[in-house]
């Protein structure tokens, strides 16, 4: 399952990998199933998170009379507030992939319509491009100076 990390945010890890069956079709049940627990409590794990800055800067939040105290702890605030925006649209991105999921449009490439395949999902469980559409598109991006 998805694992809290103090200060990069969460992290994929800890999660028993799907071991496919013989013969299984692909985004069976099973796999949706798998794919959901994992987004679920990934996006379980952002709102606590959240819920702990929040109350970390509440509690921390002090009138410092030293402005070199004051200017460390702005800066703190503001480096978790900005974590907590990132992870804030990754939690959109969550709901959105569940939304995909529900309406088997998950696990397929946007861009070609191939599979983009179990083991990926799992590394990137919100991913909508397959390996190749993906290095395609970061080629594109660098090569025009984005």
């Amino acid at each position: 399952m998805p694992k809290a990390n103090t200060k990069s945010g969460p992290t994929l890890k800890n999660f028993t990998p799907y071991q496919e069956k013989k013969g299984e079709e692909y985004m069976c049940s099973a796999q949706k199933d798998h794919f959901k627990k994992i987004l679920n409590t990934w996006k379980q794990e952002l709102a606590e998170e959240a819920n702990r800055t929040m109350h970390h800067l509440q509690e921390e939040a002090n009138n410092f009379a030293d402005p070199n105290d004051r200017a460390s702890q702005e800066e703190e605030f503001s480096l978790e507030l900005r974590t907590r925006d990132r992870e804030r649209k990754l939690t959109k991105k969550i709901n959105e992939t569940l939304e995909r999921i529900e309406v088997d449009d998950y696990g397929y490439c946007d861009s070609c319509g191939i599979e983009i395949g179990i083991r990926r999902l799992e590394a990137r469980p919100t991913a909508t491009l397959c390996i190749d559409c993906k290095t395609l598109d970061e080629i594109k991006e660098r090569s025009y100076g984005g």
